[in-house]
């Protein structure tokens, strides 16, 4: 038996010098069932000064989400290099490109998505959304961003919100990170 723990939705808001990493609590067990929605799938890592947000296989993100602190040990916090090194090893290492999980990471100047076929994308718009209601939190966050005066953390907990209206696997118990 398959035991997933799936669902979820991370935004990524970059404006006026500061970066909010926003994402809800809602865990799905198995594509059917609320196995929680308290979840914390948002956190700050490497002397608070990194916000991790993953979407996936909860097991194989806590395991990227390590692996990603690891990098950034090794390469003194510099964010695109420990990105980088990630993707890489994800890509290459034959247990590792098992792992189903995305991340978003982001510190106090730069926002990254990091994927298992070995990107590393940093938005052009600084907005970038992954999990099962990334879509519409990128849409959100575009709108928002582009017709409102709000501040980044207010964009990406709104974007968020409005996700958790529409996708099933997404709820509103929004926690925001900002660096």
């Amino acid at each position: 038996m398959e035991t997933n723990f799936r669902g979820t939705t991370i935004c990524a808001v970059k404006k006026d010098g500061k970066i909010a990493v926003a994402g809800d609590g809602q865990v799905t067990f198995q594509n059917s069932i609320v196995f929680k929605n308290n979840g914390r799938k948002v956190k700050r890592i490497y002397n608070n000064s990194v916000v991790v947000g993953f979407a996936g296989s909860v097991a194989d993100a806590f395991s990227l989400c390590e692996r990603f602190e690891n990098q950034l040990n090794k390469y003194s916090g510099n964010l695109l290099r420990s990105a980088v090194a990630l993707a890489q090893t994800w890509r290459e290492d034959k247990a590792m490109r098992q792992l189903e999980a995305l991340m978003i990471v982001a510190d106090k100047s730069t926002i990254l998505m990091i994927d298992g076929t070995g990107n590393v994308i940093e938005p052009q718009d600084g907005i970038c959304a992954i999990g099962s209601g990334g879509n519409y939190a990128l849409a959100a966050a575009k709108a928002l961003l582009q017709n409102t005066n709000d501040e980044a953390k207010d964009i990406a907990y709104k974007a968020v919100k409005i996700a958790s209206e529409i996708c099933i696997f997404t709820n509103d118990n929004i926690i925001v990170e900002e660096v």
